[in-house]
C-alpha cells in the first residue's frame, strides 16, 4: 500500500482579471439595465482582460504523517494551492490525488453557516466530514472545550468575534480527526495563547500519523511544526524539503531590501492593519556615534521607524527583533520593556527610534523584524516577520585574531594565561 497522502501533479491555475464586471445581480435588474441604456445592446462591451497565473505546473507527493509548511510571500500562490487542495477551487489543468479526509481552515468564515448556532455548526461540519452524529458527540465535549466557547454555544456564529470563530473553527477541523489537516494562517487571528495551543494540537495531529499542511509566515512555528517545507514563488515551487533548510533558504535569498527604505507596500506582513511601519532606517555606528557602512561586533546600531495609524491606538507596545540566517529570535527590543507604549490619533504619525547598544553578534548576516500590537499579545497590528537584513564584521581594532568560530553572541571577556 503506497503511503502517500497527496500527489499533486502539473498543477496550474489561471484567473482572469481586469474582465468586465457584472454588476447584475438577477434577471430582473438586468433587463432593467438593459432599458436604461439601450444603446450598450449595439456597441460591445470595452474588455480589458489579462490572464494571472495563480499556480504554474505544480508538483509535489506528500507523505502519510508528514508535517508540511507552505511558505512564500504575499500573492505567491499559497492559498490559492490550499483552495484547490481542499476542493473549494478547481485548477485550469493538472490533477490532485488526496488520500484520506481532509480537514481545512483557511479564513474566517469558511465551513460555516452564520446563522446557525456553534453547537449547530459543529454537527454540520462533523457531518460534511463524513462523521456520525454518535462519533460527533463522542468528541463535542473536547471540542468546546479547546474553543473556550461554552457560553456561546447556542449563539448564532455570525455574532462571535474574529478570534471565537477562528477558535471554535480550528477545533471542529482538528479534532474530528481527518486524515489531512489543511490550516491557513487564519490563526494570527488568535491571541498568543491560542495559536501556541494550536501548534500544540496539529503537532499531536502529526505524531498520530496524520498529514498536516501549514501556511505560515512565522518561520519559527514552521520549524517547530514541520520537517517539510514547500516554497512557493510566482506560482511555482522553487524549493521542496528540509524545513530548516528551506526556510533558511527563504529568509537569506528573499528578503534583501535596502537598510534604508520608504517603501514598505509589498513587504510581508500580517496584523489588522491599524497603523503601519511605513519606513526603516537601519544605522551602524562608530563609538563617536558618527555612522559607519557596516555593524562591528561590540557597535552600537540605530533602527528608525516611521508609522501611520489608519484609527486610534492606544497602549500599543513596538518591537524590533533580530533574527539570525536561520530565523532564531536572538534581540527583541521593544518599547514595554521600558514601560512606553504607542499612543496615536487617525491620521496622525511617529517616530520611533530605537539604539541598541553593544551589539555583541558574532561576524554574519542577521534578519530584523518588526511588530506592533497591544501589550497583552490581544492584537497583532502590524508585524512585519523580516523587513530586511544587515551585516556584522569583525572589530578590527578589537580583535587580533580574525576567524569567525562558530556561535552566535560574542561575549566580553579578560584573559590571563600562567605559565609554570
Amino acid at each position: 500500500m503506497s503511503d502517500i497522502a497527496i500527489r499533486v501533479e502539473n498543477l496550474s491555475k489561471q484567473y482572469r482579471i481586469g474582465a468586465q464586471k457584472m454588476t447584475n445581480r438577477t434577471l430582473r435588474d438586468a433587463i432593467a439595465s438593459a432599458f436604461r441604456a439601450p444603446q450598450n445592446w449595439l456597441r460591445p462591451s470595452k474588455r480589458t482582460d489579462d490572464l494571472f497565473w495563480a499556480l504554474d505546473d505544480v508538483s509535489f507527493e506528500i507523505r502519510q504523517g508528514d508535517a508540511v509548511g507552505i511558505i512564500g510571500r504575499n500573492g505567491a500562490g499559497k492559498s490559492t494551492l490550499l483552495k484547490v487542495l481542499s476542493r473549494i477551487t478547481k485548477p485550469t489543468h493538472g490533477r490532485v490525488e488526496m488520500y484520506g479526509r481532509v480537514g481545512s481552515l483557511l479564513e474566517v468564515g469558511t465551513g460555516f453557516h452564520s446563522e446557525l448556532s456553534g453547537r449547530e455548526n459543529i454537527y454540520l461540519n462533523g457531518a460534511i466530514l463524513g462523521m456520525s452524529r454518535r462519533y460527533i458527540e463522542s468528541k463535542f465535549d473536547e471540542i468546546v472545550a479547546f474553543a473556550e466557547t461554552e457560553k456561546f454555544l447556542d449563539t448564532p456564529v455570525k455574532h462571535y468575534s474574529s478570534g471565537m470563530y477562528v477558535r471554535l473553527a480550528f477545533a471542529v477541523a482538528a479534532h474530528l480527526e481527518p486524515e489531512i489537516l489543511i490550516v491557513d494562517e487564519v490563526l494570527a487571528v488568535g491571541d498568543e495563547a491560542f495559536q501556541k495551543k494550536c501548534l500544540g494540537k496539529m503537532e499531536n495531529v502529526a505524531h498520530g500519523g496524520r498529514t498536516v499542511l501549514f501556511v505560515s509566515h512565522n518561520m519559527n512555528a514552521i520549524s517547530a511544526l514541520c520537517n517539510r517545507c514547500i516554497l512557493i514563488d510566482k506560482g511555482s515551487v522553487i524549493r521542496y524539503g528540509d524545513a530548516a533548510e528551506v526556510t533558511s533558504f527563504y529568509q537569506s535569498s528573499f528578503y534583501t531590501l535596502a537598510q534604508n527604505t520608504t517603501d514598505l507596500s509589498n513587504v510581508e506582513r500580517y496584523g489588522t492593519g491599524r497603523a503601519r511601519v511605513t519606513s526603516i532606517k537601519v544605522t551602524p555606528l562608530n563609538r563617536d556615534h558618527s555612522e559607519r557602512p557596516y555593524l562591528v561586533t561590540g557597535g552600537d546600531l540605530k533602527i528608525d521607524l516611521d508609522i501611520a495609524a489608519s484609527s486610534d491606538i492606544r497602549g500599543a507596545n513596538v518591537a524590533v527583533i533580530i533574527y539570525d540566517s536561520k530565523g532564531f529570535r536572538l534581540i527583541d527590543a521593544n518599547t514595554a520593556i521600558q514601560n512606553s507604549f504607542l499612543n496615536l490619533d487617525r491620521g496622525r504619525t511617529a517616530h520611533v527610534e530605537f539604539k541598541l547598544q553593544n551589539v555583541l553578534l558574532k561576524p554574519g548576516n542577521y534578519l530584523i523584524g518588526l511588530w506592533i500590537g497591544q501589550a497583552t499579545y490581544s492584537e497583532d497590528i502590524d508585524g512585519i516577520t523580516y523587513v530586511t537584513s544587515f551585516a556584522v564584521e569583525p572589530d578590527l581594532d578589537t580583535v587580533e585574531h580574525s576567524t569567525n568560530f562558530p556561535g552566535i553572541y560574542q561575549c566580553q571577556f579578560s584573559q590571563k594565561m600562567i605559565i609554570s
